[in-house]
């Protein structure tokens, strides 16, 4: 037996955690120095070469890497910060689910102790047993 309410709560109480969290990505985002391919670039002869940003991400099982504009890097460094965030919270429910489900089954117990005293105690006062409904 299912208690839908509590179940229904710890849900709207995880996706008001989540709402705010958009956008999200989960992966890193690296700021590297490659050369570019022009022949005979300044930065590159010199050793310093150029700074980009390189967003890596896993998609079907293989990692991937993208370069990135410059002006998206703040808007991905938050949802990378959000995406971890919701990683966390996502750790944090596995706990609470168990705590859930154990308190269902005592509360089922529980009921079905109090039910079957209940007819005990029906069944010595009225000496015919009481049919109750779940």
């Amino acid at each position: 037996m299912k208690n839908k309410k509590s179940e229904t709560s710890v849900q709207t109480r995880f996706l008001e955690k989540l709402a705010p969290l958009w956008p999200a990505l989960k992966g890193s985002l690296a700021l590297v120095h490659k050369p570019c391919i022009r022949p005979h670039c300044r930065a590159c002869a010199s050793g310093v070469k150029h700074p980009n940003y390189l967003l890596t991400y896993t998609q079907n099982g293989k990692r991937r890497c993208l370069y990135v504009p410059r002006p998206m890097v703040a808007v991905l460094q938050n949802a990378l910060k959000n995406g971890r965030h919701i990683e966390q919270l996502l750790y944090q429910m596995g706990p609470a689910l168990a705590r859930l489900s154990q308190l269902e089954q005592v509360i089922t117990r529980k009921s079905l102790q109090m039910k079957a005293a209940l007819q005990k105690v029906c069944t010595k006062v009225i000496l015919r047993p009481v049919v109750l409904s779940a």
